[in-house]
């Protein structure tokens, strides 16, 4: 590619985010023939064997490339900008994590069932992790300004957004018209179906475990940054 900011480092991001999509998306696809095949519990290891691995190579890339390619903004010495982005990030973890909230399914101590969620996050908006990674890509993005990671911002966004067409898809395949009646209460664009009268926030509703997971996990992350730089430095991608 001719293109004097498009360095080999944005084509292997591309590749690496075009392949965990496939790999992400093309399983979950497959989830009712392989829980047919070899179980759910065992579905779901081979499931995490494969996405966990994966994801993990893409943020430790990321990281390592986070400023190849052309600088097209820099905001990091602006008054505000960092505290703006923190807050940013910390909203996007709280839409991305909550959004599965059976840890015993996720770990496969309890049988992973596909469910249909109105209540909580959802009332805000049916796809919270689609939300979450926009949000944290506005914010990373915004932060280090960089074609590489625009570049990485534009690929996780466009996954999420198939996603919410292939959930949706897969959900009115299990609850047929007990979904479509969900979706209709719901909105994808958050606090839509809340504005216009579908939907009304149960603040108790977010009384659960998984959010003070979240918010500790958020707290770790900001005492753990730049350790977890120095460390994936190290690692020779």
């Amino acid at each position: 590619m001719n293109v004097a900011w498009w360095t080999t480092s944005h084509t292997v991001m591309a590749a690496l985010l075009i392949g965990f999509a496939i790999a992400h998306s093309g399983l979950a696809a497959l989830r009712p023939w392989g829980e047919g095949l070899i179980g759910a519990r065992l579905y779901r290891v081979g499931f995490a064997l494969v996405s966990i691995p994966f994801a993990t190579v893409l943020i430790i890339y990321f990281f390592n490339h986070r400023y190849d390619g052309a600088t097209l903004w820099q905001v990091q010495g602006v008054a505000g900008v960092q505290a703006t982005v923190w807050i940013l990030s910390a909203i996007s973890f709280l839409f991305l994590y909550p959004a599965t909230f059976n840890l015993l399914e996720i770990a496969a101590i309890a049988k992973p069932e596909v469910h249909l969620y109105e209540t909580g996050i959802i009332r805000i908006t049916r796809h919270p992790q689609m939300v979450g990674q926009v949000i944290w890509c506005i914010a990373h993005t915004l932060w280090l300004g960089t074609t590489f990671t625009l570049v990485t911002s534009l690929g996780l966004i466009a996954h999420h957004v198939f996603a919410v067409w292939h959930g949706d898809y897969r959900l009115a395949q299990k609850y047929g018209e007990a979904f479509i009646a969900a979706r209709d209460r719901t909105s994808v664009i958050p606090f839509r179906a809340i504005l216009d009268g579908r939907q009304t926030l149960h603040l108790k509703e977010f009384l659960k475990p998984a959010y003070l997971g979240v918010s500790a996990f958020i707290a770790l992350l900001w005492w753990g940054h730049p350790w977890l730089m120095v460390m994936t430095a190290k690692v020779p991608w």
